[in-house]
Formats: structure tokens, C-alpha cells, sequence
């Protein structure tokens, strides 16, 4: 299988935009009782942990991780008291350091190095002159999406964010919607990307062109963690693209024709604290893109807690 159309992606920094201030027990996982009784918290700690089967080596590593999650809590609730344009809960998260967060769980390196990349050629956007574009586009609803994966604690996000792609424009080319692998790219593609370590899409998409072929997910199924290269397997399918470009920087306009046509690739600079812990963060970035693109659907790629992986 080859897709005919090249992939496009998009990197860029988040922009919070408005969504309702929430205080409901139910939505941000706490009330003011909570903060307000020592006892209640320690009740909290412990509901909270069952809730997301916490199980803690040993009573040491409790007492940190209540340690932890007290501070957390009380950033949460005064990041709402104070923000009116978005809000916080208590997510599985809670219990973590915000280092361990970031060392743990984000991998876009939008800062790697391409010294020692090969060279690509200029080229212009090829949705440039596109007119006459629809409101409204859902790929989700045209196929185009494959459900919700998880990249656990590992910073693969870039390998999501450039699986979901194809995934898409596979699709628009040959009507079927393969999952494919992530684990293929973060085994194998280790020239300029890292794993777990973090990467890019660029590197990725260049791996997939001159690697003749991705592997579908069935075939190369994900672990969570770095693992050893597989050859190709002879009889195996592969999706491969025979191109992809960057949507011109800054360019609200071009980001709305790119995603009136195929899906696109995103990556996003998730390294504040608040969004660690971000609840209905698929509404707060799907507002973000429907400001950018006349409500054009933004298909993240979203666990019922947290940002996956990026797609759109």
C-alpha cells in the first residue's frame, strides 16, 4: 500500500483559550472541604488512589507520594481560584513531581539538532491556492482516525504524532484505516530521534520514506518502552508516503487549508505544570483549533484523561 498524497505537520507552542471555571467535586476531582480539613485530605489521598490503582512500594514511598500530591492539590485549586480561562484537576497525575512529569511523559524535542540531516528540497505548500473550503471538517467521522492510544510513561508522542498522520492520509488515499506502528519508529528510527528520550516528526516521516515502509500495528505491536529493531517482515504490510512538507509557520490561514484536506500532524509544548494536570483538555485545545480553522474538528488523539498523542 502507498499513499499518494504526502503527510503535513504542524508544531506549536499552546495557547490556552477560554473554557468555563469548574468547581465541581465531580470535574476537578476535589471540593473545599478537602483543602480545608487535614483529615478529609488524607481521605481524598486515599479514594484518589484507588480510583487510579496506586500501589505504593512501601509506606516511605506513600508518605512522598501524599507529599506530592498535597502540593499538587494545592496548586490546582489556587491556579482555579485564580484562572478564569481554564482549569485543573486531580488526574492520575497527582501524585508526580512535576520533573518526574516532564522527564517521564513529553518527548516533542522541537530543539533537536537536523546538523548532519539530509538536505530537503524547497518546496512550496501545496495547498497554497485552495479555495472554496468547507466549514466544517471531522475526520474522525470520515475514517480518518483510528481510536485512542496510549503511550504510557514514555516520551513517544512524537511517534504518535506521526503515526496518526499517515494513519490519515493512508486512508484518504486507499479507503482503509490501518493502525500502525509506533514501536517501528521508536526501535528503529534512532538516527535523530531518541525513544522514550523524545524526537520529532520531520526525522520520523524522513525514516518512513527511506525505510520503503511502516509496519502496521498488528504486526509491530506497542510496549510501552524502547525495544531491539525488527527486519522487515517479507510478507508483512507496509504504508509508506512519498512526501511531507511543513504548514508555513504562523499562518493561520494555511493551517485551516491543510486540515480542510488531510489530517495533520502536531506536536505540543506541554512543559508548563498546569498542564499536567489540564481536565477536559480536549476541549480546551479543540476550542484553541477552532479559533484557528472556522471549527474545523481537531482529531487529538486524547485518553479519557490525557493528551496520547497528538493528531489532528
Amino acid at each position: 500500500m502507498e499513499s499518494k498524497l504526502p503527510v503535513l505537520f504542524l508544531c506549536l507552542a499552546f495557547a490556552a483559550c477560554s473554557a468555563n471555571q469548574h468547581h465541581d467535586p465531580s470535574v476537578v476531582g476535589y471540593s473545599q472541604e478537602d483543602l480545608a480539613s487535614p483529615n478529609k485530605l488524607l481521605d481524598l489521598f486515599t479514594s484518589w488512589s484507588v480510583k487510579h490503582s496506586k500501589i505504593y512500594a512501601s509506606p516511605k514511598e506513600k508518605v512522598k507520594r501524599y507529599r506530592v500530591f498535597k502540593q499538587n492539590l494545592m496548586h490546582i485549586a489556587e491556579t482555579n481560584r485564580k484562572n478564569g480561562s481554564y482549569w485543573l484537576g486531580l488526574n492520575q497525575f497527582a501524585d508526580i513531581a512535576h520533573e518526574e512529569f516532564k522527564a517521564s511523559y513529553l518527548g516533542l524535542k522541537p530543539g533537536l539538532s537536523k546538523m548532519g540531516a539530509p538536505p530537503r528540497p524547497a518546496t512550496t505548500f501545496r495547498y497554497a491556492n485552495a479555495v472554496d473550503l468547507p466549514w466544517a471538517v471531522d475526520w474522525r467521522y470520515k475514517g480518518a482516525v483510528t481510536p485512542v492510544k496510549n503511550q504510557g510513561e514514555c516520551g513517544s508522542c512524537w511517534a504518535f504524532s506521526t503515526v496518526a498522520a499517515v494513519e490519515g492520509i493512508n486512508q484518504i488515499a486507499t479507503g482503509k484505516l490501518v493502525s500502525l506502528s509506533e514501536q517501528e519508529l521508536m526501535d528503529c528510527d534512532t538516527t535523530f530521534d531518541h525513544g522514550c528520550g523524545g524526537g520529532i516528526m520531520d526525522f520520523a516521516f524522513a525514516f518512513i520514506m527511506g525505510n520503503q515502509g511502516i509496519h502496521t500495528d498488528e504486526d509491530y505491536p506497542y510496549l510501552m518502552e524502547e525495544g531491539y529493531c525488527k527486519e522487515k517482515q517479507p510478507h508483512a504490510s507496509v504504508v509508506t508516503i512519498t512526501g511531507y512538507e511543513d504548514v508555513p509557520e504562523n499562518s493561520e490561514v494555511s493551517l485551516l487549508k491543510a486540515l480542510a484536506h488531510q489530517p495533520v500532524s502536531v506536536g505540543i509544548a506541554a512543559g508548563s505544570k498546569d498542564f499536567q494536570f489540564y481536565k477536559g483538555v480536549s476541549t480546551i485545545v479543540c476550542l484553541y483549533f477552532q479559533m484557528m480553522s472556522q471549527k474545523y474538528s481537531c482529531n487529538l488523539r486524547m485518553s479519557s484523561d490525557w493528551l496520547a498523542a497528538g493528531g489532528v
